[in-house]
């Protein structure tokens, strides 16, 4: 873990917010998890563009990946540009080495095709779902621009995802879209338990919290999972994976291929 201090960056960056009480500490609360949050995703693309550029045939995609790490940290500063803004600290700890799995015990394209879709297709498209429903919410002003912004980059990164495994994933083999399916049910499983651990199971924050990107922690999980099974399924589903499969057995020990 290192210490991130991004007050001098994020101050540069600093909306105008005008709000006090009981939403002030829970929108300071919400927005330096973000922080935290993008600024830790930097460490995972910067991971994945190395994996990228180690192989042959993925090797062209390295910069783009790298391009998003830069992006996240980004997102990292003007999240914490909100949190001071709202007299809160921007600074925190982060994980500057994630478990970022190599999964040597299939080819490296096989592996990453598990990483660009864990990453992309799962975690960057349901991101894509959650804070575009924000933005909706908020009524024009800083921090709407400033959440657009941030929504834009993660639609590139759920795009990329999405571009590289409908090009790969029908290429596998029946012995590797086997094993794909089984990794798929892992990666839903470990979607579930993160996001529900950071959608609080509450109705709301009260009056004026959309203005401040405080969502119903119960509409962002009903939208997760219908982001899960209206989307993401359907579109693994149409490239020949057991994606239906893989959801309604998440949580199985062993479970019939």
């Amino acid at each position: 873990m290192i210490r991130l201090d991004l007050r001098e960056r994020a101050r540069a960056h600093r909306p105008t917010v005008v709000v006090g009480g009981a939403l002030r500490e829970a929108a300071i609360a919400t927005w330096h998890g973000r922080m935290t949050n993008e600024y830790q995703s930097s460490f995972v693309f910067d991971a994945l563009a190395g994996q990228l550029a180690a192989s042959a045939t993925f090797a062209e995609h390295a910069v783009e990946a790298r391009g998003f790490a830069a992006e996240e940290r980004r997102h990292g500063v003007l999240c914490g540009a909100v949190v001071e803004a709202l007299g809160g600290v921007a600074v925190t700890t982060v994980d500057d080495a994630p478990d970022f799995p190599a999964h040597a015990e299939v080819d490296p394209e096989e592996a990453i095709i598990r990483n660009v879709m864990s990453i992309g297709c799962l975690s960057e498209t349901v991101a894509v779902s959650l804070i575009g429903a924000e933005r909706e919410q908020m009524p024009e002003g800083a921090l709407k621009t400033l959440l657009t912004d941030i929504w834009a980059d993660e639609i590139g990164h759920a795009r990329f995802g999405w571009r590289l495994v409908s090009a790969r994933v029908p290429r596998l083999g029946p012995d590797a879209v086997r094993r794909t399916n089984a990794y798929l049910r892992a990666s839903l499983r470990h979607l579930e338990r993160h996001e529900l651990a950071h959608l609080p199971d509450r109705a709301s924050f009260g009056e004026g919290a959309e203005d401040l990107g405080l969502c119903s922690g119960r509409d962002a999980r009903t939208l997760f999972y219908a982001t899960v099974e209206r989307v993401i399924l359907p579109r693994l589903a149409a490239l020949g994976l057991a994606a239906g499969w893989a959801w309604q057995t998440r949580h199985a020990q062993r479970a019939a291929a």
